[in-house]
């Protein structure tokens, strides 16, 4: 493998999975990476291992500048499978190395992998291990995105390794920012942030506030998935503030429906027309024919998002109802909700849809629109103004 230095002595050890497709139902289209870090100096950390399918080549890497009995320490920033499920194999060819993580961490470990990992070292916020020249400290950072997650900071050489923050899944020949197409790359970043981190975006403020008080200096981010952050390494952490904090909300507004026999289709399409004529940019997305990780995305910097169903049974439509588990779990700020459907001898998607939003915490605009069977030229005309009257809203 050609040498990824990020700094001297500083050397990525990962894994690049160009195949995947599917992580936890999170589309992944751009395959992933798995990245782990091999620190050299009179002493030798290796920061996270890989998914344990690549453990070979894991190996492979780290054996092409070292020896795994040369190990002194590995230090586990997250616990997730696709970070350590290599672990015990590596732990168990490093048997000199001294593991750390955070107390959770431990717990999870031995949870994960048996009563061998009880020889885990517990680390906290400020704690430091000297490798020689070079100095590790770590930051803990509970829920971004479990509860053991920490980050490792390299003091002298201003290398922050934030394990699942302001990662991408991203495959690539190239490994830093410098060297990959910015547009798709920060497209890829706010993908991942908006599926997995956008739920625990008043604690990622927080932390960023604590990075930012105490003034770390940083030349370089090397999170666990994607591209390294070496060109410009505040543009993902400006991005997350911006991200976390609403501030890329724009005047926008995304239709996410489904349909049975075109009626929904139909109202959807009046809406947007509506929406449309009053200059307010408008996106929409069938169910059946988007995935969930797309929507999320461009939900992101939307002001109002509507949901349109058919009922079924009562209720509403089974994609639409999975989208709705979806969106409740991730929790997105900032929004405001709007309803509509359509029925043949009953209704009860629209209701149940508000139902969900209102248990959710979610601020709905009004009690929805639904109608009956085909839509007329006139009930269309009517969901065309409802569209009007959202991009007021908007505006507003």
């Amino acid at each position: 493998m050609p040498k990824v230095t990020l700094k001297n002595g500083i050397n990525w050890v990962g894994v690049t999975d160009w195949n995947i497709r599917d992580f936890h139902d999170y589309v992944t289209s751009c395959g992933t990476s798995y990245n782990a870090y091999l620190i050299q100096d009179e002493k030798i950390a290796l920061v996270d291992t890989v998914k344990a399918t690549f453990c070979k080549e894991l190996i492979a890497h780290i054996s092409e500048l070292t020896t795994l009995e040369k190990i002194d320490y590995i230090i586990v920033n997250h616990v997730e499978m696709d970070h350590s499920s290599s672990l015990p194999i590596i732990a168990e060819l490093a048997k000199n190395a001294k593991i750390c993580a955070t107390a959770r961490g431990k717990e999870e470990l031995i949870k994960h992998y048996g009563a061998a990992f009880e020889r885990v070292e517990t680390v906290k916020s400020g704690d430091k291990i000297s490798l020689g020249k070079k100095t590790l400290t770590f930051l803990e950072a509970p829920m971004l995105h479990w509860p053991d997650s920490m980050f490792t900071y390299i003091i002298e050489d201003k290398v922050l390794m934030p394990n699942d923050a302001f990662g991408q899944h991203l495959a690539s020949s190239g490994h830093f920012d410098d060297e990959v197409d910015q547009e798709r790359l920060m497209k890829e970043a706010i993908t991942y942030y908006s599926n997995i981190l956008t739920p625990f975006a008043p604690l990622i403020v927080k932390k960023l506030q604590e990075v930012i008080d105490i003034k770390l200096p940083i030349d370089i981010i090397a999170p666990s998935h994607g591209i390294i952050w070496r060109k410009d390494p505040m543009k993902i952490v400006n991005a997350y503030m911006d991200w976390s904090t609403g501030k890329v909300v724009k005047q926008k507004v995304s239709i996410v429906f489904d349909t049975m026999w075109d009626s929904t289709n139909k109202m959807a399409r009046a809406i947007s027309d509506g929406i449309a004529s009053q200059g307010v940019e408008v996106k929409l997305f069938k169910l059946r024919c988007t995935e969930n990780t797309d929507i999320v995305t461009e939900i992101t910097d939307s002001k109002v998002v509507l949901v349109g169903s058919p009922t079924l049974n009562n209720g509403i439509f089974p994609s639409v109802s999975m989208f709705l588990t979806y969106i409740t779990g991730l929790k997105p700020k900032d929004k405001l909700w709007g309803f509509f459907g359509s029925y043949g001898w009953g209704g009860g998607a629209v209701r149940g849809m508000v139902k969900v939003a209102n248990e959710a915490g979610f601020e709905v605009i009004d009690l929805g629109i639904e109608l009956k069977w085909v839509p007329t030229e006139a009930e269309l005309k009517k969901c065309f103004d409802y569209g009007v009257q959202i991009a007021q809203k908007v505006k507003a």
